[in-house]
């Protein structure tokens, strides 16, 4: 999931685009592993999104302080905005990681991204502005296809469904984070902004698995510091830099590599395998996520994607 990007995006991938394309292409394949080392490791899923952040922020909160961009001195007067963001922000992942074990991966990873539809219409309502007809035309489109992979996975069975309106609503609350963390975003830089709404996340998600009475600590650390580095580190990292410089279409037409990698995964490792059904509703969720970063007249306020892209094959 992301938003449209600062400056230099403008004009596209144009020559010399090289690397942040590059870059791009390897976030979207690291973040789309996400799901299946949820799935792999052996804590319960809150658990599992309490340590790929609490593995992740120690090394955010470092780089910030190491590029001279003062986290605690940038946060002053939005402690409140970054509290509610980072509990917007593991209730997202709570919920997300739940649903990614009664579901597809390829549909966990599509409504996991809902919040890239669900932000510009928080900006709609917020600019009493009609959508146009591109985003009209998308939203439509994502209300179809949501609606073919929910009726695909009722027939499979009532806990895929389950899963999936879990991950629709981590899509949700993923829109929640988008919109405090647009608000902290006016004054913080991405990385810091990024690093203390994950910081502010950790606890909650603590508190929540303990409560749920979840395995907390795991006998095995690979799935958890692969998902850390993979997905929240290598993934978000070069999130960061590729959205950056390219523009919010090309991210959009990207973004498809997360569902066509996630179901290959899913595929291959535990024989999901997509019907009709399924491939049309991905496909038109696909174009809707594409649509919409189209932009024009009623294209609402844009958040800065190095604060918002943070937790998933998203």
């Amino acid at each position: 999931m992301s938003v449209a990007p600062d400056g230099p995006a403008a004009s596209g991938a144009a020559p010399g685009k090289a690397k942040p394309l590059a870059a791009l292409f390897v976030a979207n394949v690291a973040l789309a592993f996400g799901p299946w080392f949820v799935r792999l490791t052996d804590v319960g899923p809150v658990a599992a999104g309490f340590w790929r952040i609490a593995l992740a922020t120690p090394v955010l909160l470092a780089a910030a302080v190491l590029l001279g961009q003062q986290p605690l001195r940038q946060a002053r007067g939005l402690w409140g905005v970054l509290a509610l963001g980072g509990l917007a922000f593991a209730a997202d992942l709570a919920s997300w990681h739940a649903g990614i074990h009664h579901t597809q991966l390829a549909n966990a990873t599509l409504f996991g991204n809902a919040a890239t539809l669900i932000f510009p219409i928080y900006g709609f309502v917020v600019a009493r502005a009609w959508p146009t007809r591109t985003q009209g035309a998308a939203l439509v489109m994502a209300a179809i296809g949501a609606a073919l992979l929910m009726g695909r996975s009722a027939q499979l069975g009532a806990q895929n469904l389950i899963g999936d309106l879990l991950c629709l609503t981590a899509g949700i609350l993923y829109a929640v984070y988008f919109v405090t963390m647009a608000r902290a975003r006016e004054t913080m830089q991405p990385l810091p902004a990024l690093a203390l709404a994950s910081l502010l996340a950790t606890l909650p998600l603590l508190v929540a698995a303990l409560v749920l009475g979840e395995r907390v600590w795991p006998g095995d650390w690979t799935p958890l510091v692969a998902l850390a580095v993979v997905s929240q580190l290598v993934g978000q990292g070069l999130m960061i830099y590729a959205l950056g410089h390219l523009t919010p279409l090309v991210v959009g037409v990207a973004l498809l590599t997360q569902p066509v990698v996630a179901g290959a995964i899913g595929w291959i490792a535990y024989n999901e395998r997509l019907g009709l059904p399924d491939v049309a509703g991905a496909i038109l969720v696909g174009l809707a996520l594409v649509l919409v970063r189209k932009g024009g007249p009623a294209t609402p306020p844009t958040l800065e994607p190095g604060a918002a892209e943070a937790h998933k094959g998203t």
